[in-house]
């Protein structure tokens, strides 16, 4: 079994866990950009130059950028610039990430790296999507002042997360419906033992609301046919599906729910990337792990 120097850089909790489970395995693990994160104790520390002349393979996060302009470092003081000059850094790295595109949009040199997005591969999406219906589950368990047992939920969309809320709140014993457009979709909705309604079928009252869809689903019509008490939850991308300034106005409790692995769970979250980032390594034939 080859071992490897593993350089992580930058992120949340996922990538502290991220270092120790490679560490426990048996690799050298060497992590920047974290001097403000907890959990830190027996972990590597470097400068960013230091890190990289070092560590063959480096782990950036997810999403590796969020404004297309610095690596995304929440939990250090040390701001990254995305240009020519990072990029140079890695000219000769191997380099795994989340979320790619904004990052190799910043320089030309990327061109020339080898950079893997570690958020294109199915086994991380679909455990990730998991992971944020177990965490919008959580949410409602908290704020919601009912039971879910019993409660009306509508689920919009019927995508990785859509159907991993569909399961998880049917064995719970609420009363599930899922919204979608494709007559598969919906069939498939049937299937499960959950209700099925078109986008044109929302105008009724539900308890709680799981929106996934990234586009205007719930408009002012559908939120004005709801409770005062209802609890809607965003978990979509920008920008959302939900009428926000509708939902306001009528006194609607939204939760946005950005992120939910990394806040709700780092540790499961950074044990899929590390799965992940292996199987690419495997996938090579040059590294074995």
């Amino acid at each position: 079994m080859t071992k490897n120097i593993f350089g992580i850089i930058g992120g949340d909790e996922r990538q502290i866990y991220l270092a120790r489970s490679m560490q426990a395995d048996g690799h050298e693990v060497l992590v920047c950009c974290l001097e403000n994160a907890r959990g830190t104790s027996g972990l590597c520390q470097t400068g960013l130059h230091s890190l990289v002349e070092r560590c063959g393979i480096i782990i950036l996060p997810l999403p590796a950028t969020r404004d297309g302009c610095h690596l995304n470092t929440p939990l250090s003081n040390l701001e990254v610039w995305l240009d020519d000059d990072f990029a140079r850094l890695l000219l000769n790295s191997r380099v795994f990430g989340g979320m790619l595109q904004k990052l190799t949009a910043t320089s030309s040199l990327w061109r020339g790296i080898d950079a893997r997005d570690y958020y294109s591969r199915e086994e991380l999406v679909t455990g990730n999507a998991y992971l944020t219906a177990e965490g919008a589950i959580g949410l409602a368990v908290q704020e919601y002042e009912g039971g879910l047992g019993g409660s009306s939920c509508l689920v919009t969309g019927y995508g990785r997360i859509g159907k991993a809320l569909c399961g998880m709140l049917r064995g719970m014993g609420a009363r599930v419906s899922c919204s979608a457009r494709r007559a598969s979709d919906l069939t498939a909705i049937r299937a499960t033992g959950c209700r099925a309604l078109g986008y044109d079928e929302l105008l009724q009252p539900f308890d709680i609301i799981f929106n996934t869809v990234p586009a205007r689903v719930l408009d002012a019509a559908i939120l004005e046919s709801q409770r005062e008490d209802a609890l809607i939850i965003e978990l979509a991308s920008a920008p959302g599906g939900i009428d926000l300034e509708t939902a306001g106005s009528l006194g609607l409790r939204v939760l946005a729910a950005p992120s939910l692995p990394g806040r709700m769970s780092p540790k499961a979250s950074g044990e899929l990337i590390k799965e992940t980032v292996y199987n690419m390594l495997n996938e090579d034939r040059r590294e074995m792990i």
